[in-house]
């Protein structure tokens, strides 16, 4: 869509279904954002794995016997879900949910596939740790928006501009049969 001038201005403004504005600038920051975002996430699933030394040193890896949720649960130390938080840190569920959920959505952004699925779970696990957090606490830096709203809505606006059609394999993952029947897996 690179037509110019004032009548198609004009035009633009009258479109019923905003997605037909998405120009091919537009597509390609999507994909840079949802590759960038995918990196995130599979990053922290790769570090707490294998103990680079970035936020994991090596001794406490996963792959060498650590818990990749003990340390943030057990350290959180405000708000109303301090004690859940506490009663799960370090359990087998919490440390393969956490690691499956980091490496699945981690995936699925970098891939441009099951975006929908992948901000769902996303926006669950950001609402979980932003919980964690609780920055709600005097001494936050924000007390309502911070990085994991911001990684939730952004994993929300991937799926809903179907990020994954520039720079991945959303078309192809399109063109699956199972996905074509149940649409919630695009």
């Amino acid at each position: 869509m690179t037509i110019t001038g004032r009548s198609h201005a004009a035009h633009l403004e009258q479109v019923e279904a905003p997605g037909s504005m998405l120009t091919h600038a537009a597509a390609r920051t999507l994909a840079v954002l949802r590759v960038a975002l995918g990196f995130v996430f599979l990053w922290a699933f790769l570090d707490k794995t294998f103990g680079f030394g970035y936020a994991t040193p090596s001794a406490k890896a996963w792959i060498n016997g650590g818990s990749p949720t003990k340390g943030f649960l057990a350290s959180v130390d405000t708000g109303p879900f301090q004690s859940f938080f506490h009663n799960i840190a370090g359990t087998p569920f919490a440390d393969w949910a956490f690691m499956l959920g980091m490496l699945g959505i981690g995936l699925a952004l970098m891939l441009g596939i099951g975006l929908r699925i992948a901000a769902v779970a996303g926006t669950a696990m950001m609402a979980l740790m932003w919980l964690a957090e609780w920055p709600l606490a005097k001494g936050s830096s924000n007390p309502i928006v911070d990085y994991h709203v911001i990684y939730a809505l952004g994993a929300i606006v991937l799926a809903l501009t179907y990020a994954g059609h520039t720079w991945g394999l959303g078309r192809l993952w399109l063109r699956i049969p199972l996905v074509q029947k149940h649409r919630w897996l695009i």
